[in-house]
C-alpha cells in the first residue's frame, strides 16, 4: 500500500475521536507503516505559551505524566520558532537535545538515538512538534523528514481543535462546579441564617420566661421587713440567675474563647456538656501551640462552632464512652481539627431548616476548610484548614459567625 493510501486512511480514522490520547493511538499503526518508531509522541504548547504538554503511544515515560517548561524541553528549538524540524542519528551526544536542566530522562532511559522532530503550525503558528524516536542509531534521513512533516500538517487542525475543545470542556467544568459551589453556599449559608435566627429567638424566649419571670418574682419578695432566711433564699435566686445570663452570653458570644484561647474554650464547653457523674471520659488537646488563637476571629469562631455542634451530637446522639477534640498540623502543614467518639452515628435533625451536620459542613465551606465525617468506628468529624486560606480567613463567613 502506497503512503498516499495510509494517509487517507490516517484522515479517517481521526474522524469520531474527542479526545487527543484516542486520537493518536487511532492512527498509531498507519502512521508506522508511513515511518518506522520505537516512540511516537505530540507536544503541545499551552495557552500561556510556557508550558507544554505531551501525548504519547509506544513506551510509556515521564513526558506525560507531566508539563514541561518549553526553555527545557528537548525540541525546544521547534517550540521557539528557531527551526522548524529537528534530525538526529544519536540523541544521546547531541546537545540540542541534552542539555542542563532538559527533560531529557527519557532519551537516556530508553537510547532514543535517531530522533526526527518537525513542528506542527496552525495558520503559520507554532502549536507544538510531532516527534518519532528509534533506538536504532543513524536512522533516519531527509526523506523520513519529509515524511513526519506531511504527517504534522495533518495532524495540526485536528489535534489544535481538540486541544481547544478540552480546553472549553475543562473551563465549563470549573464553571459549574464554581456555579455549584456558590449556590451550595447559598443555600447553606440561608439554612445558617435561619437556624442562627431560630437560636435568637430561642435566647429571648429563655430570657422572657426564665430570667424576667425570676426577676419580677425578686422584686415582688423585695419588701420591707423580711427574714434573713428569705434575704438569703433572694441571694442565691440572684446568683442561679446571674449564672444563666452568663451560660447564654457564653452561647451568644464565645468570650471564653476570646479571654483564654481555643483549647480552654472547647474544654470547657466539653465539661459542661458532659455529666461527670455518668458522661464519657474526653480528652482536648491543641498539638499546635495555639496556632488556632491566632487566626482571623471569624475562622476562629467557626472552627469553635463546629467542635461545640460536634460535642454536643456525640454527647446527646451517639452513647459514646470516649471524645477526642484534637487540633494538630497534618503532613501537608494543612490545620486539622478532629472531633471523634467511639459512639453509634445518629446525627438528630435541630430544625426543621437542617441538620447539625449540614450546618458543620456550611461553616467549613463558608471559611474555605474541607469538611469530612466517617462513622465507621465509631464517628469521627474532620476540618481541615489548607495553609493558603489559614492566614487570611474567608469573608464569606463574617455575617454568620453568631
Amino acid at each position: 500500500m502506497s503512503d498516499l493510501a495510509h494517509y487517507l486512511r490516517i484522515s479517517n480514522l481521526l474522524a469520531g475521536n474527542l479526545n487527543i490520547h484516542s486520537a493518536l493511538s487511532s492512527v498509531k499503526d498507519e502512521i508506522d507503516k508511513i515511518i518506522e518508531f520505537d516512540h511516537l509522541d505530540i507536544c503541545l504548547i499551552d495557552t500561556d505559551r510556557t508550558w507544554i504538554t505531551a501525548y504519547e503511544v509506544g513506551l510509556k515515560t515521564t513526558w506525560s505524566t507531566s508539563r514541561t517548561l518549553v526553555r527545557l524541553a528537548p525540541v525546544r528549538d521547534i517550540l521557539l520558532g528557531k527551526c522548524d524540524h529537528l534530525l538526529t542519528g544519536n540523541a544521546l551526544e547531541d546537545p540540542r537535545y541534552v542539555f542542563p536542566g532538559a527533560e531529557s530522562a527519557p532519551i537516556l532511559r530508553h537510547e532514543f538515538r535517531s530522533r526526527v522532530n518537525v513542528a506542527m503550525k496552525v495558520l503559520g503558528e507554532v502549536i507544538g512538534s510531532l516527534n518519532c524516536s528509534s533506538k536504532k542509531e543513524n536512522f533516519y534521513t531527509e526523506r523520513h523528514v519529509e515524511q513526519v512533516r506531511i504527517l504534522a500538517d495533518m495532524l495540526a487542525p485536528y489535534f489544535y481543535a481538540l486541544r481547544a475543545n478540552e480546553k472549553a470542556n475543562a473551563e465549563a467544568l470549573v464553571r459549574a462546579r464554581i456555579l455549584a459551589r456558590e449556590e451550595g453556599l447559598r443555600l447553606g449559608a440561608l439554612s445558617l441564617t435561619d437556624a442562627l435566627e431560630a437560636e435568637r429567638q430561642r435566647i429571648g424566649m429563655d430570657l422572657h420566661d426564665q430570667t424576667l419571670a425570676d426577676l419580677t418574682r425578686i422584686a415582688r419578695d423585695l419588701r420591707p421587713g423580711i427574714t434573713k432566711t428569705q434575704h438569703s433564699r433572694l441571694q442565691q435566686q440572684i446568683q442561679n440567675m446571674i449564672q444563666d445570663l452568663r451560660d447564654i452570653i457564653d452561647t451568644s458570644i464565645p468570650t471564653i474563647l476570646e479571654l483564654f484561647g481555643f483549647q480552654h474554650a472547647v474544654l470547657t464547653h466539653m465539661e459542661r456538656a458532659i455529666n461527670r457523674d455518668d458522661g464519657p471520659d474526653f480528652k482536648v488537646e491543641d498539638q499546635t501551640d495555639g496556632y488556632i488563637d491566632a487566626l482571623p476571629e471569624t475562622t476562629r469562631i467557626a472552627i469553635f462552632r463546629i467542635c461545640q455542634e460536634a460535642i454536643n451530637n456525640a454527647v446527646l446522639h451517639s452513647g459514646a464512652t470516649y471524645i477526642s477534640a484534637l487540633a494538630f498540623h497534618d503532613p501537608d502543614g494543612d490545620l486539622t481539627i478532629q472531633i471523634c467518639d467511639n459512639g453509634q452515628f445518629k446525627f438528630q435533625e435541630k430544625k426543621p431548616t437542617g441538620s447539625g451536620l449540614a450546618h458543620m459542613r456550611t461553616r467549613a465551606q463558608l471559611i474555605g476548610a474541607k469538611f469530612e465525617h466517617s462513622t465507621q468506628e465509631g464517628t469521627c468529624i474532620t476540618v481541615k484548614l489548607p495553609k493558603t486560606t489559614e492566614e487570611t480567613g474567608r469573608g464569606e463567613y463574617e455575617n454568620f459567625a453568631g
